[in-house]
């Protein structure tokens, strides 16, 4: 465990974002060591090509799981960079793409994993679009609007309900969310807002589905150095992200994984309807 991963410096040092010249982002591909926690099973992951959903296809290979993923087609590069991770785990990788902003596509994905694999044992919820506007509330445009939710919210939604049919009691639904849906900042209000009804929407299901011994549960990152972050941030933003974390720097995706793995696991046979932050000490209370 490196020291330095505890001590406030501006992060680039240590822990450089993508484009910074110095290296990419940390998905574990190096460091994440599987424990038989997953074994044989069968994972939907959306935005599983890169980021916080590449390091979870990562983790959860080498825990034992079959992955589906499903990524953008501008994504096909990346995603097979991921697929590749995942068959050397010695699991199945499926890829998956299209834009998940249509309850078809939607329906597809899980009928694909379904048709792959027989069934869904945890479902991914990670997929999402944000972009940073300075000018709060008067600076967002409708279709804007429309855009971020389809993918963050309404995708989200049709998954789910096509997942359902093809998942067994001791299933579980991890669902992203974010800081921003406790602390939001008036740059991501639309991005925000989705976020907190990512969360609502976590707890209403967990409700829903417990008596199908299905476990719906939420990951709520704090910054995180992801190609979603970088291309959305102002340039002169990018030097600083994260350093006002009480950690005082940004996550790597890596750094996700393993809550993912939790509440994916049997470790977590007891957990329903929570939120779980990895936000560098942050609070989401």
């Amino acid at each position: 465990m490196p020291e330095d991963q505890y001590t406030r410096q501006d992060p680039r040092h240590q822990y450089p974002g993508p484009g910074s010249g110095v290296q990419d982002p940390d998905h574990g591909e190096l460091t994440y060591r599987g424990s038989g926690r997953l074994p044989d099973t069968a994972a939907v992951i959306t935005g599983g090509d890169s980021g916080i959903g590449r390091a979870v296809a990562i983790a959860f290979a080498r825990e034992g799981a079959d992955v589906v993923l499903s990524y953008l087609d501008d994504e096909q590069d990346d995603a097979e960079r991921t697929a590749e991770l995942v068959r050397a785990a010695g699991r199945r990788a499926v890829l998956v793409p299209g834009d998940l902003r249509t309850e078809e596509k939607c329906r597809e994905v899980a009928e694909r994993a379904h048709a792959e694999f027989g069934r869904i044992d945890v479902l991914v919820n990670n997929a999402g679009h944000q972009l940073m506007r300075d000018g709060g509330l008067l600076s967002v445009e409708g279709d804007q609007i429309d855009a971020v939710f389809r993918i963050n919210v309404y995708a989200m939604f049709w998954l789910c309900k096509a997942a359902v049919p093809f998942m067994r009691p001791g299933s579980a639904i991890i669902n992203t969310s974010s800081i921003q849906a406790f602390a939001p900042l008036p740059v991501l209000m639309d991005y925000a807002a989705t976020k907190a009804a990512v969360v609502n929407f976590t707890k209403n299901l967990s409700t829903d589905l417990i008596g199908k011994g299905i476990r719906v549960n939420s990951v709520a990152p704090g910054p995180v150095w992801t190609p979603l972050t970088h291309s959305t941030l102002p340039a002169g933003n990018v030097d600083g992200f994260g350093s006002r974390t009480p950690l005082g720097r940004a996550a790597q995706p890596a750094e996700l994984a393993p809550a993912f793995v939790f509440l994916a696991s049997q470790e977590s046979s007891y957990v329903s309807g929570e939120v779980l932050g990895v936000t560098g000490g942050d609070s989401i209370t």
